[in-house]
């Protein structure tokens, strides 16, 4: 393909992520005249149906996806590396692009980075929270935040945060109605807030491990929710027991609204991650971010 032909292929780029040219167009700011003549000239000359086009909507065929996963990535890196270029500059500037869950954000990296930023006013930073596994390099993130247990091994880590666990709560009110379970197996006779995984669609089965013997727990009850804030509050007016992380519990087990049980059973795990590309590591915005996140020993 020519080179006068590459701006095609960022057209269509453009087009196939925001699945719209009307988005397309006003995030490039052309008209939406040029993307569609610039994407028609680009399948004539490939000889192939990119995109299908309805009124309401904009998708990608087979073949559009497939050059649409070759391209992100490359397009990618040609932008690092230009924004490694401008690393000269006097002051770290840039947008970062980081996803993370709930409970990463709550717990690790707001709490972090929120009393710097003031200081690096010509970062911009776009959290994105998500709580799914994302490929971050196909998704265009400059990094992502992960719990130990699940890094990428072609990724650089840097661990930020301490070891947590997640807990099996309830309400005082619930234990005065139904036994206080003793062993996981004992969780199947109770009504339990069950938690449905967004990356894959299914329930979690809840995770348990003493002297070596790990157990899980396919679990059942009324509720099911996909974030933690609300599985805290159904176990709090009493809708039997939630398995949330410790930090978001910790008040009301203290004050007497919660009650811990099966604590013998919840050993703590490795915390959270920083995981991002080697080739971000030396752009001074991402150093900024990464040295502020950084778990510091002690």
């Amino acid at each position: 393909m020519a080179r006068g032909n590459f701006n095609e292929l960022l057209l269509f780029l453009a087009v196939a992520e925001e699945r719209s040219f009307t988005k397309a167009a006003a995030k490039l700011g052309v008209a939406q005249s040029t993307l569609s003549y610039a994407v028609k000239e680009l399948e004539a000359r490939m000889g192939l149906l990119l995109l299908t086009r309805t009124t309401r909507s904009v998708s990608t065929t087979e073949a559009g996806e497939r050059l649409r996963q070759s391209l992100a990535p490359r397009i990618s890196e040609i932008e690092a590396d230009i924004e490694a270029l401008m690393a000269y500059r006097d002051k770290p500037a840039g947008t970062l692009k980081i996803t993370l869950s709930t409970h990463a954000m709550e717990s690790v990296v707001w709490p972090k980075l929120a009393p710097i930023l003031g200081d690096y006013p010509d970062i911009k930073l776009e959290l994105s929270v998500d709580n799914q596994f994302r490929d971050i390099v196909q998704d265009g993130f400059d990094a992502g935040v992960r719990l130990g247990e699940s890094l990428e091994k072609d990724m650089v880590a840097i661990r930020i945060g301490p070891d947590w666990r997640l807990v099996a709560v309830g309400s005082l009110g619930y234990f005065e109605a139904h036994p206080v379970p003793t062993t996981p197996q004992e969780l199947v006779h109770h009504n339990c807030i069950n938690r449905r995984l967004d990356r894959v669609g299914g329930l979690y089965g809840w995770e348990f491990e003493k002297d070596e013997e790990e157990v899980r727990v396919r679990v059942e009850g009324q509720l099911t929710f996909n974030t933690d804030r609300e599985m805290v509050e159904a176990a709090l007016l009493g809708y039997g027991i939630a398995f949330v992380p410790e930090s978001y519990v910790e008040r009301h087990v203290a004050e007497g609204r919660l009650k811990l049980v099966l604590d013998d059973w919840t050993p703590k795990f490795a915390g959270y991650y920083l995981y991002y590309p080697s080739r971000r590591q030396n752009l001074p915005a991402f150093s900024v971010i990464a040295d502020a996140l950084r778990e510091k020993s002690g």
